[in-house]
């Protein structure tokens, strides 16, 4: 599911207009994006939690050239997913079988 079926499912499930429901889907990812910049760790609980996680400097290699390179550090968001949905996940592969 992409950005624009998500507005499109909001759209149907809430009975609002197309321009109401990409309203609250660009803020919902604007406030949880703003949350991440400011290091806030976000969760939506049955579902997932994200936070950003600070990786030390290290040295790596350059794949095409092999030299040595120092990597700096960085800050990326990260993704855990919540029980409910690791539960739902792996119920509906196991049910497709």
């Amino acid at each position: 599911m992409n950005k624009l079926e998500l507005i499109s499912a909001l759209k149907n499930e809430a009975n609002i207009s197309k321009s109401e429901a990409a309203k609250v889907v660009e803020i919902f990812f604007g406030n949880m994006a703003d949350a991440l910049a400011e290091e806030e760790r976000v969760e939506i609980r049955g579902l997932c939690s994200f936070f950003v996680k600070n990786y030390k400097s290290y040295t790596g290699r350059n794949p095409k050239t092999g030299d040595k390179v120092t990597i700096t550090p960085k800050k990326l968001p990260f993704f855990k997913c919540g029980k409910e949905l690791k539960e739902r996940v792996d119920y509906k592969e196991r049910v497709d079988y």
